[in-house]
């Protein structure tokens, strides 16, 4: 007998359904309280199924939100329904999929899909072949919302689909859906292709083996009449160009062609998907080969892409100049990610590099949603970084008519077409720059404000032109226009302004040492006169300063001007704002950069760090415990306190010591050490570094307890934690001396595993070069037996390190094992029985065959050095010295013959041999 609903019961949910259509905060409340309550009998669910597929005397939203509260609680409580009331459910989703209202089927459809997610595919094996059959239907709506239900699993589910697990179901579903792709229905249509779609990238293999089939349908519904079809049809080539470009490779010149209909489409949304085509083309190795000869014509279609549509315009408030009085709404302001230090070393020839700012890549953010404008951009971008140069000749004709247009919306596109081509077609548009980087500076004064913010990025992305030119040419009318933007009446403009400027602060470096009086004045006035969300860009820009101008900034007058307003910011955040983590980090940047002149600001700031990072564990602690009383802590208030405790430790030096004294910090960072969170252990090894070279005096009696957890982090599968953990071994190396014999061999061997590691990253190589130096330096008789086995990559790794200390301690280590197993590096003669190979030293030459294995990396790791201190040239002068006399004129020549000329004169010059 079915289940049928008691009157009674039937009205309170109704009466409960239409309460929560209701506004007011007080009746959602009391519905939220009545849907425990309801909750605790399981057959409430039956009501909701029941009003949901068969009360159709009620009204669709009605309804539909009984089955998407229906939803929640399968989500949420689905195991513990009784079985009786799971299988009507189910049995009245797969009878009513095809109701009349397309808003009901797709509630349905949605209900199956969290129903199947809940792992039910496997306990619910009649749902997919009575969907399947479903299809067959005469009936539209059953069709229809079959499809519908299908095409959400399929986007659920689409691995178990493919897997052994239900038997491969994919394998009679392709074939079936592929049928579909003819059907006269459009929606039908639409919904089969939705259907395969899903598995291209995962190139599920009941595809794989219909490729062609899918290939031909695809074709031949290319001029299909309905967007919503074309646009899916894009999206599947876009995707078989990702997996499968061997099969389109044949027709790549009629997809090409079609292609640069479909991004002129009439449909936007259709434009956008075919768009995309263009930067999935760019990144595979056929591009230029197959894109050259229609570069004439694509060029034209993206540039035209680029302009803002009317639409856009409305919703950027295009027309609306000053809205700086307006504050911010909370929605505008998007999450920040911090990112946590790590711990690098200086190279040789240092410059800025722009590479990991991809992030910042188009202007306006406030249309954050992906659009055909932000795409054709993007893939201009990537287009330039292909074609570089050639590109020119089909943009430079159009870009004249575009940056001098009369109207404003050409011109803007104009300027944003010449920021997307800046890295890809540098070399080409140099000649030009002297002529048009004063224009975008002109334009930076433009009265839309549309155009102004546009001019500021793109100026932002010739910024390491600019600094390369005598500063009173481009550098100083820059600076003084950015400025002023800085201080725009619209917001999007003052934003725009303040990351332009701290792109340009990381180009220009100390050259911005002499307007710093005038930055100053100029970002202090900004922090009265700022909303919210440009506040915390703000903060950067200070922070990129700070990094850029570095001591430079540790003036009387200039930390007058800037340390008020920062301080008085960070006493009004409260211990829970979000905001703090963009301040934390600006003032650990300024910590760094005024050293001892961050001295009177320092103790309230260390204090609240502390605190943080107290609390932040402390509501850890309880919520381990009490899991259903109490909420997990945001750890990136623990994170961001940690690294500002690092910039002080940096900054101060040992005037951090009496802080370190008065609070309990060392307890705290041995339970960040241990935390489940790599960015916290990142971060707390980075501060352990830092005070290990600040004031060891506090860090040494907890070295027993801390050394373990060091060595269990030597993991390289969280690189940035174990870069960190060993940096900060080689830190307490320097500081231990020969004490550190104890702890050599709980670290030793994942050091030497993680050098010799392929694919390990630069940053992580050097400093577990440096650190196996330090070892070797305070305990080189513990760590020479293993040089054999690093000694190879840590010679490559250290080879473009710039002269520093860090350097000096680890070569200092080398030269020291040297001495104690010359044999490590170099083998000469093949001992005889019981005979013992020798190494370089005070012995008559030899004779025999000498095995030159990794002396020659050696060599050249010494010869990257430009000016060692004495006593260090004097250690590598000793080994190459010892080593000739020991091997031999004639076997010095032949082994010297394979040096690189460069490595040769270096050699001879410096030492002599």
């Amino acid at each position: 007998m079915d289940w049928q609903p008691d009157e009674q019961g039937l009205q309170q949910v109704l009466q409960l359904l239409k309460d929560s259509q209701s506004p007011n905060t007080a009746t959602q409340r009391i519905v939220q309280d009545k849907l425990k309550q309801l909750n605790q009998f399981p057959d409430f669910n039956n009501y909701l199924i029941f009003v949901l597929t068969r009360l159709k005397s009620e009204d669709e939203p009605t309804r539909s939100l009984s089955g998407l509260i229906l939803k929640n609680n399968v989500k949420a409580h689905y195991q513990s329904f009784p079985p009786p009331v799971a299988d009507f459910i189910k049995q009245e989703c797969l009878n009513n999929i095809g109701d009349a209202s397309s808003l009901i089927r797709a509630t349905i459809g949605i209900l199956i899909t969290t129903i199947a997610s809940k792992g039910e595919l496997q306990m619910w094996p009649e749902l997919l072949p009575q969907l399947c059959n479903l299809l067959n239907s005469e009936d539209y709506n059953t069709c229809e919302g079959a499809f519908g239900a299908l095409q959400k699993i399929c986007e659920d589910s689409s691995e178990l689909l493919d897997s052994d697990a239900l038997n491969r179901p994919l394998n009679i579903m392709i074939p079936k859906f592929l049928q579909f792709f003819k059907h006269c229905s459009p929606k039908i249509r639409s919904h089969a292709i939705a259907c395969v779609n899903q598995f291209i990238m995962d190139r599920a293999q009941a595809l794989m083996d219909n490729i062609d089939t899918f290939i031909e349908h695809l074709f031949a519904l290319a001029v299909d009449d309905d967007p919503e079809v074309r646009k899916n049809v894009c999206r599947a080539l876009v995707m078989l160009l990702e997996v499968r470009i061997d099969r389109l490779i044949p027709h790549m010149h009629s997809i090409i062609q079609y292609m640069l209909q479909r991004t002129q489409d009439h449909d936007e949304n259709v434009a956008l998907e075919a768009c995309e085509f263009w930067l999935t083309l760019a990144e595979q190795p056929i591009c230029k080969e197959v894109l050259a000869s229609h570069l004439v014509q694509l060029i034209p279609i993206l540039v035209n892409g680029m302009k803002y549509s009317e639409i856009d315009i409305i919703l950027l408030k295009g027309d609306v100049e000053e809205d700086e009085a307006v504050p911010d709404s909370e929605q505008d302001i998007k999450p920040r990610f911090h990112k946590s230090r790590t711990v690098t070393l200086p190279h040789e020839a240092e410059r800025p590099d722009g590479s990991e700012d991809a992030e910042d890549d188009d202007d306006d953010d406030a249309l954050s949603d992906w659009n055909l404008r932000k795409c054709s951009a993007a893939a201009l971008d990537v287009l330039a970084n292909v074609f570089r140069e050639e590109l020119l000749p089909h943009l430079l004709p159009l870009l004249k008519g575009l940056l001098f247009h009369p109207e404003w919306v050409v011109k803007e596109s104009g300027i944003l077409v010449l920021g997307a081509i800046a890295e890809g077609c540098m070399q080409g548009m140099v000649p030009y720059l002297p002529e048009l980087i004063p224009h975008l500076i002109q334009c930076l004064s433009d009265k839309k404000a549309l155009v102004r913010s546009i001019a500021c990025w793109t100026l932002s992305r010739y910024a390491h032109w600019v600094v390369s030119q005598p500063p009173d040419m481009h550098l100083k009318p820059l600076m003084t226009e950015l400025l002023k933007r800085i201080l725009d009446g619209n917001k999007r403009v003052q934003e725009a302004a303040c990351s332009a400027f701290a792109t340009l602060e990381e180009e220009a470096c100390t050259e911005l040492v002499p307007y710093l009086s005038y930055i100053l004045d100029t970002l202090v006035f900004a922090f009265g006169k700022y909303q919210h969300k440009n506040l915390l860009i703000l903060y950067d820009a200070i922070g990129t300063l700070a990094d850029s101008v570095g001591h430079h900034l540790n003036q009387p007058e200039y930390i007058q001007k800037l340390m008020p307003p920062l301080i008085q910011k960070w006493n009004e955040l409260k211990d829970e704002d979000k905001d703090l983590f963009p301040l934390l980090e600006c003032l650990s940047s300024v910590a760094t950069a005024l050293q001892s002149g961050f001295l009177p600001y320092c103790e309230p700031v260390y204090q609240r760090c502390v605190t943080l990072v107290q609390k932040t564990l402390a509501q850890a602690m309880m919520y381990t415990q009490h899991p259903e009383q109490y909420e997990a802590p945001d750890k990136d208030f623990m994170i961001v306190a940690l690294d500002l405790l690092s910039g002080l430790a940096e900054g101060l030096g040992g005037h951090v010591e009496q802080l370190v004294a008065r609070s309990n910090i060392m307890t705290l960072l041995f339970q960040c050490m241990q935390d489940s969170m790599p960015e916290v252990r990142q971060s707390s090894f980075a501060l352990l570094g830092d005070l290990t070279k600040a004031c060891f005096i506090h860090v040494k009696p907890c070295i027993a307890e801390f050394m373990p957890i060091l060595g269990t982090n030597l993991n390289p599968e969280f690189i940035s934690v174990c870069n960190n953990a060993t940096w900060a071994i080689g830190e307490i190396c320097m500081q231990m001396g020969a004490e550190m014999q104890p702890y050599v061999q709980m670290v030793l061997n994942n050091l030497v595993e993680i050098i010799n590691r392929p694919n390990t990253p630069k940053t992580l190589l050097e400093n577990t070069a440096i650190t196996i130096g330090r070892l070797g330096y305070v305990c080189p008789q513990e760590v020479a037996p293993m040089l054999q086995q690093f000694i190879r990559p840590w010679c490559t790794s250290l080879r473009n390190i710039r002269d520093n200390e860090e350097k000096d301690s680890a070569f200092r280590g080398i030269c020291m094992m040297i001495g104690v197993n010359p044999g490590g590096v170099v083998q000469v003669g093949a001992a005889g029985p019981g005979g013992k190979a020798r190494g370089p030293g005070p012995a008559a030459p030899h004779t025999g065959p000498v095995l030159f294995q990794d002396f020659i990396f050696f060599c050249d790791a010494v010869a990257s050095w430009v000016s060692p201190k004495d006593d260090l040239r004097d250690m590598f002068y000793k080994i190459l010295h010892g080593f000739k006399d020991q091997v031999g004129e004639e076997n010095w020549q032949q082994f010297s013959e394979q040096f690189p000329p460069l490595l040769k004169e270096r050699l001879a010059a410096f030492y002599g041999v």
